[in-house]
């Protein structure tokens, strides 16, 4: 599985933006597909994640409420859209995949994208 992220940029406190990451592979439909971040200088942290139907979600406390995660089962895309924006949210966004796994793991994950830099200014 390769994953392709896209969507990150600048954006000012309380905003929105929408993180997209495209996946190859036949198999999509049976990946949870998730997001960890990694500000500078700060260990790379649980975003959130969705399961391989789509059905089920889990978020971060820090997150929850301004994120959801959405999958297109169909476009092998998945997505993250992120609002009421903090600078605290400032961070490298990795898209990540593991199969048929419901973990905030870092090593439930198999499979890891790019990253993509979102900047929040205040």
């Amino acid at each position: 599985v390769q994953l392709q992220a896209s969507g990150g940029g600048l954006v000012q406190a309380g905003g929105s933006l929408r993180l997209s990451c495209a996946a190859s592979g036949r198999t999509f439909s049976s990946y949870t597909m998730g997001w960890f971040r990694q500000a500078p200088g700060k260990e790379r942290e649980f975003v959130g994640f969705i399961s391989w139907s789509g059905g089920s979600t889990n978020y971060a406390d820090s997150v929850k409420g301004r994120f959801t995660m959405s999958r297109d089962n169909a476009k092998n895309t998945v997505y993250l859209q992120m609002n009421s924006l903090k600078p605290e949210d400032t961070a490298v966004y990795y898209c990540v995949a593991g199969l048929r796994v419901l973990s905030r793991t870092q090593t439930s994950y198999a499979y890891w994208g790019q990253g993509t830099q979102v900047t929040v200014s205040s």
